[in-house]
């Protein structure tokens, strides 16, 4: 597992901007200056999303060092790019290492790649579930139809093993048919099974979203939550959770819910009834989209580790409302996949 850890945490920081061109009859792939691509959310001291902001509205640092947002987004709107902004040298670099450069990404281009939501379903089936299985069943299949905010959907269930019932498709009927199919399990391996979502979800770009239905405590898992979260965090995949009152009961899990969901930029959410837990759902829905979307190319900066990311707004008037994102990513060495999306999580046969 740390092995496989090891080369995940190797993956890009934030997000590389792929464009196409074919080459000896085959695909290839040339990478631009990585953009850091934050999902941000604005409300008042109500709850309320705060709509209509602009991008000369937000002011965000890395390190202090103030950045200059790329290309910016609202809601369910498309991303668009921003006029003058430009990765460092304006050029895309070949994955060949040797320096080759070629155009620069297209505007079109940057908005595609930048936009979409990706959202991965993580449902428990545990022994902890044996009581509300079909309830948690009937509330997470009315979530997947409600999810006009995304572009696909991936439903994934964890005992003691992950399961990918369905994998990420554009395809609701398909999903639903993963969260009907799904059957109880045994002990709960949730920081393991939640690892291997977030390492499916950095292959992708775009918004990257994980929403987890946990109905107990960790009794499983070899890796520890902080792990999880830090590579949340550094492949900028948001964490959403909706817990039972077993977990909210027991501290350690309801402190680990709450760190880890806050560090991403998520909500955690914890449900005595059925209704409580569509009410979730349906909290979960609206949040994604309301969502800004921020990316910019970080400006250079001497620390090669842990970046802290801070974003405020730039108005005394707005000063006022609360903003949630994430609160950094760790700096690694880029690599490049051999696809711009990782074709096998939506080909290959669910196992």
């Amino acid at each position: 597992m740390l092995k496989r850890l090891l080369a995940v945490l190797a993956l890009l920081t934030s997000i590389s901007i792929f464009s196409l061109a074919q080459e000896s009859g085959g695909p290839h792939i040339r990478v631009a200056t990585d953009l850091v691509q934050l999902n941000v959310a604005v409300t008042d001291n109500q709850g309320h999303y705060i709509t209509g902001l602009r991008p000369d509205d937000f002011v965000v640092t890395e390190d202090g060092i103030a950045e200059h947002i790329a290309v910016f987004g609202e809601g369910n709107e498309s991303a668009r790019t921003l006029p003058n902004v430009a990765p460092p040298g304006g050029k895309l670099v070949s994955p060949d290492g040797e320096g080759n450069t070629g155009e620069r990404v297209t505007a079109r281009e940057l908005s595609s790649l930048v936009g979409g939501a990706n959202v991965f379903v993580l449902f428990d089936t545990s022994n902890y579930m044996y009581r509300g299985f079909v309830f948690a069943q009937d509330a997470i299949a009315d979530f997947v139809r409600s999810l006009e905010s995304a572009d696909r959907v991936a439903f994934y269930s964890y005992s003691r093993d992950l399961s990918r019932g369905s994998l990420l498709s554009d395809d609701r009927a398909q999903v639903l048919r993963g969260v009907r199919t799904t059957v109880a399990g045994d002990d709960a391996a949730l920081y393991n099974c939640l690892l291997l979502t977030v390492e499916d979800a950095a292959r992708f770009t775009g918004r990257k979203v994980i929403v987890v239905f946990s109905n107990g405590p960790d009794n499983a898992s070899v890796v520890p939550p902080e792990e999880v979260a830090e590579l949340a965090q550094s492949t900028g995949t948001t964490i959403y959770m909706v817990s039972t009152e077993q977990a909210h009961l027991e501290p350690i899990s309801n402190a680990v819910f709450q760190r880890m969901t806050a560090a991403t930029g998520g909500k955690v959410y914890f449900a005595k009834t059925w209704k409580q837990e569509q009410d979730a759902f349906t909290s979960i829905r609206d949040d994604l989209a309301h969502l800004y979307s921020l990316s910019y190319y970080p400006q250079p900066n001497p620390n090669r580790g842990w970046r802290t990311i801070k974003v405020t707004l730039a108005s005394s008037q707005h000063r006022k409302y609360h903003i949630r994102t994430r609160d950094g990513y760790r700096l690694r060495n880029s690599q490049f996949l051999s696809e711009p999306t990782f074709s096998g999580l939506e080909t290959s046969s669910p196992h």
